[in-house]
C-alpha cells in the first residue's frame, strides 16, 4: 500500500470537524504511510439518498476508499446502540456491494463536545488569539454528560471574541467551529473521553489486522 485512503460518512457538514481528528489518531499508527482524506459530500448528487445503506453505498461509489468513517451522533441514544445502527447498515449496503473496512466514529452527544477542551484553539478560531477573557471550559470528566455540547461551544466561541453584544450578532460559531481542530495539534486529551477510546481502540484493531503499518 503506497498511501492509506479513507472517507468520512457524517450526519452533516459540520461535523467535517471530526477530520483532523481521525487524521491525528491514524499517524500515530501508521506513521509512514501518506493518508488521502475524503469527506463524502452527498450534496453534490442530484437526488441525495435518505435511507442509511444507500448513503453508504454512494459514499463509496463517489468517494472509493480502502477505509470508510461512519458518524453518528450519540444524541440521547448509547454509544452501543449507534454502532448497533451503522453495523446494521453497512451490512445491509454489503448485501449489494463491496463495502471497505468500516469504523464506527460516536462521539456521546455530537462532535462539538470533542472540541471543548483547547481555550488556545477556541481563541483562534474566534479570531481572538490574545484575548484575556476567561473561558470557563467544562470538566473532562463532565463533557460527556453534558445535555447540549454544541450550546455550550458555540457560547464559549462567543466569549471569545470579547466583542460587545451588538457584533456578535454578526458572529458565526457553526463556521468557527471548523476552524477549531485546525489549531490543535494534539488530541490526547481526549481520551478522558470513553467515545474517542472505542474510537482510537478501533483504528488501532483495524490497522493492526490489515497490516497497514507494517
Amino acid at each position: 500500500m503506497e498511501e492509506l485512503q479513507y472517507t468520512l460518512l457524517s450526519d452533516g457538514s459540520a461535523d467535517k470537524a471530526l477530520m483532523p481528528i481521525l487524521n491525528w489518531l491514524l499517524r500515530l499508527y501508521v506513521p509512514r504511510l501518506p493518508i488521502q482524506s475524503h469527506w463524502a459530500d452527498l450534496r453534490l448528487l442530484r437526488k441525495p439518498p435518505q435511507e442509511f445503506d444507500k448513503k453508504i453505498r454512494e459514499s463509496i461509489r463517489i468517494y472509493p476508499c480502502d477505509l470508510l468513517f461512519v458518524h453518528r451522533d450519540a444524541e440521547a441514544a448509547s454509544l452501543q446502540h449507534r454502532q448497533s445502527e451503522i453495523r446494521q447498515a453497512v451490512e445491509d449496503a454489503r448485501a449489494d456491494d463491496e463495502i471497505p473496512i468500516t469504523i464506527c466514529v460516536v462521539p456521546t452527544r455530537m462532535t462539538e463536545a470533542w472540541l471543548l477542551f483547547d481555550s488556545d484553539a477556541i481563541r483562534q478560531a474566534a479570531g481572538n488569539p490574545n484575548g484575556t477573557v476567561q473561558l470557563n471550559l467544562p470538566s473532562p470528566s463532565s463533557i460527556e454528560r453534558l445535555p447540549d455540547p454544541k450550546r455550550v461551544l458555540h457560547d464559549l466561541l462567543r466569549d471569545a471574541t470579547e466583542k460587545g453584544t451588538r457584533r456578535r450578532k454578526n458572529f458565526r460559531p457553526n463556521t468557527a467551529v471548523q476552524l477549531i481542530p485546525k489549531y490543535i495539534k494534539d488530541f490526547s486529551p481526549l481520551r478522558r473521553l470513553s467515545a474517542f477510546v472505542a474510537l482510537e481502540e478501533a483504528v488501532q484493531e483495524t490497522i493492526e489486522s490489515q497490516h497497514w503499518g507494517d
